[in-house]
């Protein structure tokens, strides 16, 4: 009987409806994995330094199964992620109805404002980059806690994109795991880029500030808040992406010209 619920379930995946949808929700989450990927390479970096990699592998492996967990519980109790819990008035000032998309979004969205506004006062504030030693007291567990954790936050708008496309578990399933095992492959690659190439540790906090602003206007626009009688607007993808692009157009084009100015220098210090 069992065999049989498999034969279906298989055959059901491989339709090419399924195939196709399948695709399309693999992209979206290799696109919004961007900029979880960057966050896992920075929390690791608060583990101690041989054990940054096996913090990476092990939360991102939990972090696949509790998405699983996180997808069927959505798909079961959508209506109670979508049902106003409480709302806050006060006149002119503030008003809001939260439900519990908008705080998760929220809450996510400003623990990322947070961690990237404290590494880039860390950068800013420590004395010797290249002795800097890894880790910064914090127990492994926690560390992996911490990715488990904001994995499942940046899933959370993901799985709720999905159903916007199919209401195939097994479909947004595998596109889940899928998408886990190739930031599994990426995660080691994109840490040890930013750790040869440490010029675009500034790039990536930044990007990841504005995923930040995006998560907290997007919580803002779901719970309706207003500010000074002014709704919150929800940033849009394009809007992101185009920030995104020209962050990383002004950091060549500023590390090209700093290049030029300290060979200019150097000539001018040779002609001397």
């Amino acid at each position: 009987m069992s065999f049989n619920l498999v034969v279906d379930a298989m055959a059901e995946l491989f339709t090419l409806d399924n195939l196709f949808t399948l695709a399309m929700l693999l992209l979206l989450q290799l696109v919004l994995g961007f900029d979880n990927l960057l966050y896992i390479s920075i929390e690791s970096k608060r583990a101690p330094a041989d054990k940054q990699k096996f913090v990476r592998r092990w939360g991102i492996l939990i972090a696949i199964a509790m998405r699983i967990v996180l997808l069927f519980i959505i798909v079961n109790a959508i209506e109670f992620f979508q049902e106003e819990l409480f709302s806050l008035n006060l006149g002119f000032l503030f008003k809001g109805a939260f439900n519990g998309h908008s705080l998760i979004v929220l809450l996510g969205g400003g623990f990322i404002i947070y961690t990237a506004l404290k590494e880039i006062t860390h950068l800013l504030s420590v004395h010797d980059l290249e002795h800097e030693g890894g880790g910064s007291g914090r127990t492994t567990f926690s560390v992996i806690m911490w990715i488990v954790v904001m994995n499942l936050v940046f899933s959370f708008d993901s799985i709720l994109s999905a159903l916007a496309l199919t209401d195939v578990f097994l479909v947004m399933a595998t596109a889940i795991i899928l998408s886990g095992l190739a930031m599994l492959v990426m995660a080691d690659r994109v840490s040890t880029f930013l750790e040869k190439n440490r010029m675009y540790e500034v790039l990536g906090l930044f990007v990841l500030f504005i995923v930040g602003i995006m998560l907290v206007s997007e919580g803002g626009h779901l719970a309706h808040i207003e500010l000074a009688g002014n709704p919150v607007e929800q940033m849009s993808k394009s809007t992101f992406y185009f920030v995104l692009i020209i962050l990383i157009v002004v950091d060549v084009v500023q590390s090209r010209y700093q290049k030029k100015l300290m060979a200019m220098s150097g000539g001018a210090g040779n002609d001397g």
